[in-house]
Order: C-alpha cells, then structure tokens, then sequence
C-alpha cells in the first residue's frame, strides 16, 4: 500500500447507487405509532426507521391502498 495517492489522474464518474440512496424527510407520527414500531424493531433487531421504511416499501410494492371511508352512525 502506498503512503501517498495521487487523485488528481482519477476519472470522475456518477455514482452508480444514487438512484437507491435514500431521502430524508420529517414525518409526524403518533407516539404509539413510533412505539409500535420500535418494539417490533427491537424484536427484530434492525433500526425502527429501517422497519418503517421497509413496511413502507412493501405496501408500495404490493400497490396497497388504504380505505379512508368514514361510516355515518345509524
């Protein structure tokens, strides 16, 4: 290994994993969202944003929509 590299003859080039980096974004969620979700994490030994963002990425996959209908009462 050498002490010194020269980088100045290095040829830039785009990076190949920028279309799967991720961004960061503020989301307000409820306590016991977070709390369920840290609990499930802890169970599964990953970080609670990564289990979000994975359950996230399988309800996209899967084209998942949820019903927002509200019921009258009778």
């Amino acid at each position: 290994m050498k002490t010194e590299y020269d980088l100045s003859t290095m040829k830039s080039r785009k990076n190949p994993y920028a279309t799967k980096l991720k961004k960061s974004v503020t989301m307000r969620l409820g306590e016991d969202v977070i709390s369920y979700f840290k609990q499930m994490a802890d169970e599964a030994g990953m970080p609670y944003q990564s289990l979000i963002n994975l359950y996230l990425r399988d309800c996209a996959a899967h084209h998942r929509k949820i019903d927002i209908s509200w019921q009258t009462a009778p």
